[in-house]
């Protein structure tokens, strides 16, 4: 399956897209912070709930470490807010449905989906750096686990 294209040690992309408030979220006013950036496919489907709410048990934990957690996808505030609501989720989700980001990104690629090649969005998390550079990507991410992968690769990379 593809993968991003993007590594470790290049500049972080810039972003600004609104989450389930309506509230305008860019990474230029995140530096200084560590920001795990991850794209998932959809709300409320099985995997992508699983992934938000494993990211919003740890979230006290990634916040002792001066991190932000954002979940993008495509889907719509809107639709944001009633799968927060739905699920218990604590964490911020912004909606790219242009699909703008997901492409900067390059986490927009074809996948074989039910025997069919369609356009989809690779489970894919960035881990970024508070001086704003990507200090490790995930692709083609397996949820289980995944957010505690992350949290344990943030402390190594603080060297704690």
């Amino acid at each position: 399956m593809a993968k991003t294209s993007l590594e470790a040690g290049q500049p972080a992309p810039e972003f600004c897209l609104s989450d389930q408030d309506g509230n305008k979220n860019c990474l230029e006013d995140l530096k200084g912070k560590w920001v795990v950036l991850y794209f998932y496919p959809r709300d409320n489907t099985q995997g992508c709930s699983l992934e938000a709410m494993d990211f919003s048990r740890l979230k006290g934990d990634f916040e002792a470490e001066n991190a932000v957690i954002l979940g993008v996808s495509r889907d719509s505030e809107e639709s944001h807010r009633k799968f927060i609501e739905k699920k218990d989720i604590s964490i911020c989700l912004l909606s790219d449905t242009g699909i703008d980001i997901h492409k900067t990104y390059d986490v927009f690629h074809m996948k074989n989906f039910m025997g069919k090649e369609v356009m989809s969005t690779v489970r894919t998390t960035f881990l970024i750096d508070p001086e704003g550079r990507i200090a490790r990507t995930w692709s083609n991410v397996k949820v289980k686990g995944h957010a505690e992968k992350v949290l344990s690769e943030l402390k190594a990379l603080k060297g704690q």
